[in-house]
Order: C-alpha cells, then sequence, then structure tokens
C-alpha cells in the first residue's frame, strides 16, 4: 500500500476514534452531568455567570466556591451591580475564598465590561485583568459555544491516563494539552469542556478513580496498563519555604485596630491586622517592637500558622490595649469575619499569655 493510502487509513482510524470517544463522553455527560448554581438548565449560558463562576473556580474547588457564587449573585445580580459596587465591598465579599487578587481583577474587569460589553472572542476575553489562557478558553467554549482547548488540572489528569503519558508533570502540561486539542471540534464545545472536567472531577480521580463507571475505560491505555492511579506522573516537589511574622492585635473594648494592605503583594488590598515583613528567619522581640503600630504593653499570646501556595507562614501574635488615629480604623467583630483567613485567626486567637514582650 502506497504511503499517501497508509497516512489515508490512519487519518480516518484516528477520526473514528475521535468520535467514538467524543460520543461516549457525551452520552455520558448528558445523563451524569453535574448540577452547579453556574450552569444554565435552559437556553444559552449567561457569560457573566460564566466569567464570575470561573474565575472564583481558579485554584478552589467547587465544593468551597459555591456558596460565594451564590452569595455573589445575591450581593452583584449583574455586571453593572459589580462594576458600580466599591471596590472595598467587593474585597469584603469576597474574603475567606484566597487568592485576594482575583477580587481585586474582578472588579477591574467588571468595570470594563460594564462599560464596553461582553468580548465575543477567546481574544477578547485574554485581554481583560485576571482572565489567563485557560479561562478565557473556558469562556469561550461555554458562553460563546466556540471550538476552544479548555485544559485544567482535571483535564490534564483525563489525558495522562487515557494515553498513558509517562513524563512527568509540569515538564508533560504542552504534551497533555496537544492531546486534548485534537479532540476538540465544533460539535458541542463547551458541554464537552464540561464533560471532561466533570470526568476528572467525579470519576476520574486523583486517588481511587472508579474506572468500572468510565465511559472512556475501553480507550483508557493507563487502564489497560492497570495502573491507571500512578498518572499522572510528578516530578518531586521541593520543600515549602518557611516564612515568619507579627501580627499586632491593638485592641480597645469590643474593637480592633485594622489597616489596609498595599495593592501590590500578596492579599493586596485587604483588610488585616498591622504586621512585620514576612521573613525566613523569626524576628527578635527587640525588632518587631520598632515595627508595632502605637506604644503600647505588648504581650505575646501564641501563633496561628497559614499555608499558601508559595510558601508556610507562623505569625506570632502580640496584644495589647492602646488608642490610635491615622493610617487605619478600629472595627467590631463583625468585621472581623470578613478578613483574610490568616489574619482572622490571628484576630481570633484565644490568649494564651507567654509573657510581655
Amino acid at each position: 500500500m502506497p504511503a499517501s493510502a497508509r497516512r489515508r487509513e490512519r487519518d480516518v482510524e484516528k477520526a473514528e476514534a475521535r468520535q467514538r470517544l467524543r460520543g461516549s463522553l457525551l452520552k455520558w455527560y448528558d445523563a451524569h452531568k453535574r448540577d452547579l448554581p453556574w450552569r444554565t438548565r435552559i437556553g444559552r449560558p449567561d457569560p457573566y455567570r460564566v466569567w464570575l463562576s470561573e474565575i472564583m473556580l481558579q485554584q478552589t474547588t467547587t465544593a468551597a466556591v459555591a456558596p460565594y457564587f451564590l452569595k455573589f449573585l445575591d450581593l452583584f445580580p449583574d455586571v453593572q451591580a459589580l462594576a458600580a459596587a466599591p471596590r472595598d465591598v467587593v474585597l469584603g465579599a469576597w474574603a475567606g475564598l484566597g487568592y485576594y487578587s482575583r477580587a481585586r481583577n474582578l472588579h477591574a474587569a467588571a468595570q470594563l465590561l460594564a462599560h464596553n460589553g461582553f468580548p465575543g472572542s477567546e481574544e477578547g476575553w485574554r485581554a481583560l485583568p485576571g482572565v489567563g489562557p485557560y479561562t478565557a478558553a473556558a469562556i469561550a467554549a461555554i458562553a460563546l459555544d466556540r471550538a476552544a482547548n479548555v485544559v485544567d488540572g482535571n483535564v490534564e489528569r483525563v489525558m495522562a491516563r487515557l494515553y498513558a503519558v509517562e513524563a512527568p508533570l509540569p515538564g508533560a502540561k504542552s504534551a497533555l494539552r496537544e492531546l486534548a486539542g485534537a479532540l476538540v471540534t465544533g460539535e458541542r464545545p463547551g458541554d464537552w469542556a464540561q464533560a471532561l472536567m466533570d470526568l476528572g472531577a467525579t470519576i476520574c480521580t486523583p486517588k481511587a478513580p472508579s474506572c468500572l463507571l468510565c465511559p472512556l475505560r475501553d480507550d483508557c491505555a493507563a487502564y489497560a496498563g492497570g495502573a491507571p492511579e500512578t498518572y499522572p506522573h510528578r516530578a518531586p516537589k521541593a520543600a515549602r519555604p518557611e516564612r515568619h511574622g507579627v501580627a499586632f492585635r491593638l485592641e480597645r473594648p469590643g474593637l480592633v485596630w485594622l489597616v489596609r494592605r498595599p495593592d501590590a503583594g500578596l492579599l493586596g488590598g485587604m483588610a488585616a491586622l498591622p504586621t512585620t515583613e514576612w521573613r525566613e528567619t523569626a524576628w527578635l522581640r527587640a525588632d518587631a517592637q520598632k515595627l508595632a503600630p502605637a506604644k503600647a504593653k505588648w504581650r505575646a499570646i501564641g501563633a496561628v500558622r497559614h499555608v499558601f501556595t508559595h510558601f508556610a507562614l507562623t505569625l506570632e501574635v502580640w496584644c495589647a490595649d492602646g488608642d490610635k488615629e491615622g493610617g487605619g480604623w478600629w472595627a467590631d467583630a463583625r468585621a472581623l469575619s470578613t478578613l483574610p483567613t490568616v489574619f482572622r485567626k490571628a484576630a481570633l486567637l484565644e490568649e494564651k499569655r507567654d509573657g510581655d514582650v
């Protein structure tokens, strides 16, 4: 058989395999898709709801996002309401969801969207603050019905198992993305993207995948090899760095002194307790005392620990009774519930005095 004929034959076989695989997954999705608050049951998906949910779902689980999504819809039912809201109100509503730059970018993007309308292309969404390649592709597929290659961690895991990709993550990302892209067509692109994500979230899970329930089992090379749970392979992780700081809890009856963190940097723009810099070595008490927000009799009451994506933080908590004006504000207990988690831990830490400082 001539080489050209063999190539055509292989191309036909690949197209047939792709169509069979896609048909199996979409049929499964029609019967088993998750009921999520941002999914439209009737009619075309609302770009506002799709965009809002995709921003919230960046590096955050579906279970954690669902109540925040519903709260945001109550507070900001459309993009005009979100754009018109003061940024502090948006940041307060976001408190506890983490990765606070997302909230700042969400508010900035809402102002652009309210003025210019929703983009009609993946590239248009990519130009907005806080919208990266994955988020733009997801919005294009789900809200615009465009044939976009939507690849998140769930999809990477499905591809790694489906094709038994031996190269470890993160180096294998580009190869996994290419494999996923080869399965994308103009037929039901939004459903296809969500079907892959649902499969990874509910069947092809990181541990103990439910292979006997998987619609792609017959095509899965990792399942055929007998060890699907070992995919994707991962390069050894580096040890998580440790950092240290001191948080200052200046109090007067029923109130705590708060400050606004600078926009640049971690937890930028959020309300917080005053702190020292967070650094690799623990603070000497004499050095930290120079950075206290007020002259007072400070006492160390314990410490809190919080793990961020790239480092772990031990925050010693100092407490004092005193007064302060300028550079911040006095907040009551209700406001403390809207602080980022690490500061909420510090603000609510029960006093276990280990000595004056």
